[in-house]
């Protein structure tokens, strides 16, 4: 017996000693420490022994046994820290892994190239408030309670004295009402129509407004700021037009149409923006002196914009967020 017991000593440092890892190392501990492995064969023969052999035996195997464990433990855990540093280690040579960026979406893109050509001549850039009063958004701009031009923007009313805003025309009146002319400013931001949604209307759209209040302000002065931008955004080719229209805080007012020419389909006229002069009233409620002081304002919708420079069809698809027609730009 005593043979068999170096014999399996022998073979057992022989197996560890090879190339071997963690997966091996396990198939030699099932083959001689396991259950059923080599060195419980030995000790069940050890208990067939003639008692007065056994102490001669008996040590040895057990000294064979405790030695193979040891060593097992081991190896075992230098095999592990060796793979865990494996894990860990970063190889500097190897080429850098691409990290995919967002970036703004269109209607972002289209809202700071506009603000960048109005602050390029000369205008400011203010915000304001979404939750308006009724005072402010209506009253103060010329549109009584009574008003019928109040039915041009259907609104979503919080209660009697408050609303998500239509336009950001509220923001001029809190400008003035704090600001002493010259004001020359930009508001952009967004506002809220009760309106039904469809390929060229929406319930929520970005607006963008001008502002320009101070002594001897023109009529041309606004067209020529207004034929400025547009040439700057759309190209100097653009084709526009400028038409009379209607607005409780302007007069005279007019409208401003962009030819839409889409690829394969019959081009036409595309309304941009209204502008016109400050109304007098709208300065005497904000306690400007209307003899002293002119004005003019202009807005436009920033998703019309949009639709028209990249040749987007449906306003929708500016708020479903699907990435195929976001990526495209």
């Amino acid at each position: 017996m005593l043979d068999r017991i170096e014999l399996a000593e022998k073979n057992f440092k022989t197996e560890i000693e090879s190339e071997i890892d963690l997966e091996k190392l396990e198939e030699v501990r099932i083959k001689y420490l396991g259950r059923k492995g080599l060195f419980t064969e030995l000790f069940e023969e050890f208990k067939q022994l003639p008692k007065e052999e056994k102490p001669k035996y008996g040590q040895v195997l057990n000294k064979a046994k405790s030695l193979a464990q040891k060593l097992f433990d081991e190896l075992k855990s230098k095999l592990e820290s060796s793979e865990a540093e494996q894990k860990e280690y970063i190889d500097l040579t190897l080429a850098g892994r691409g990290v995919n960026l967002g970036s703004k979406h269109i209607l972002t893109q289209t809202l700071d190239e506009i603000k960048g050509i109005f602050k390029g001549l000369g205008f400011s850039i203010y915000e304001g408030p979404e939750l308006e009063s009724d005072h402010n958004n209506f009253e103060m701009l010329n549109f009584p309670a009574d008003h019928p031009a109040r039915d041009m923007q259907d609104t979503f009313f919080v209660n009697d004295n408050f609303l998500l805003r239509t336009h950001t025309s509220p923001v001029q009146v809190r400008l003035m009402e704090n600001t002493k002319p010259p004001i020359r400013a930009l508001m952009p931001g967004k506002v809220y129509r009760n309106e039904a949604i469809s390929a060229k209307s929406y319930c929520l759209f970005h607006q963008v407004e001008g502002l320009y209040v101070d002594e001897d302000v023109t009529f041309a002065e606004l067209k020529g700021t207004l034929v400025a931008f547009l040439k700057q955004f759309f190209g100097e080719d653009v084709k526009y037009r400028f038409r009379p229209s209607f607005f409780p805080f302007t007069e005279p007012s007019a409208e401003v149409d962009v030819w839409w020419q889409q690829k394969g389909k019959e081009g036409k006229w595309l309304e941009i923006l209204g502008c016109g002069m400050v109304d007098p009233n709208v300065l005497e409620n904000v306690k400007i002196d209307n003899e002293k002081y002119v004005g003019y304002a202009f807005g436009m919708g920033v998703e019309r914009i949009a639709m028209l420079k990249y040749g987007v069809g449906d306003i929708r698809v500016f708020f479903d967020n699907d990435k195929r027609f976001l990526e495209q730009f």
